[in-house]
């Protein structure tokens, strides 16, 4: 556990929107019946200044007192809050791939709905229009496979690289299509191997099983996302993710943060 600035709050969540963690873990806390205070560092230059003062290099940080976690593990989190409780039960790590080559699909078929114009335009709050947010949800399986495949530690910087250079016109659908195929041939040559090892991330140690989880519901959750906005404008989304197809990933209860 690491240091953090004094809070007045019993406890601060720093979060911005888009932030599928974020969404997760406010939604968690209110669930739990945990009051919390809300900060959205995107609109908030104080809660930015706080953020930045402890250290963090990302959200959602969940904050009391001196003390601060990154809050990406909801087992970590539970640990934090004091909270009893039997581990929830993770798909088989042969379930997680399939689950993630749907998702995958998924968002590809989405991203071919939308027009150029639609793709690069600005959409509600989110960090990044509808071409950026389909880059990471394959991004976030490219950096997935490049920790395991180095070996290194997964880091936010992994998840997040080249997102923020998308130009419009890019072809982000083939280069997710590349991604699909090579997590394929991983699990080809992995299939067999150890998912209870632990392995560094940028939210500390952690099982290669939760790292794979946690892939497949990120990138599920922007997927969803890509849903909202191609339903926004208009269009009726291409094969959309059923219940059976996000069955148990720890998915947010709501596609969208507005709050």
């Amino acid at each position: 556990m690491q240091t953090a600035a004094v809070t007045e709050a019993p406890y601060q969540v720093f979060w911005a929107p888009g932030c599928t963690s974020c969404l997760r873990t406010k939604e968690y806390l209110k669930r739990q019946g945990i009051p919390f205070e809300s900060v959205n560092v995107r609109t908030d230059p104080q809660g930015m200044a706080k953020l930045q003062a402890i250290g963090a290099s990302s959200v959602p940080i969940v904050a009391r007192g001196d003390r601060f976690i990154y809050a990406q593990s909801l087992e970590d989190l539970k640990a934090f809050l004091g909270l009893d409780g039997e581990a929830e039960q993770k798909l088989a790590p042969a379930e997680l791939i399939r689950r993630a080559d749907i998702v995958l699909a998924a968002a590809a078929r989405y991203m071919r709905q939308m027009s150029a114009e639609q793709l690069d335009g600005p959409f509600r709050n989110s960090w990044a229009p509808p071409r950026g947010i389909g880059h990471h949800v394959f991004r976030i399986a490219e950096a997935y496979l490049e920790a395991v495949e180095t070996p290194c530690e997964l880091t936010y910087e992994m998840t997040m690289r080249g997102t923020y250079e998308v130009k419009p016109g890019d072809d982000v659908v083939g280069y997710g299509d590349g991604i699909r195929a090579r997590l394929a041939a991983w699990w080809q040559e992995n299939s067999g191997r150890d998912f209870s090892v632990m392995v560094p991330t940028y939210y500390g140690e952690q099982t290669l099983h939760e790292v794979l989880e946690r892939t497949t519901w990120h990138s599920a959750q922007h997927t969803r996302q890509l849903i909202v906005m191609v339903e926004s404008f208009g269009i009726t989304p291409d094969q959309p993710l059923t219940q059976a197809d996000l069955a148990g990933l720890p998915l947010p209860e709501k596609a969208w943060d507005t709050d």
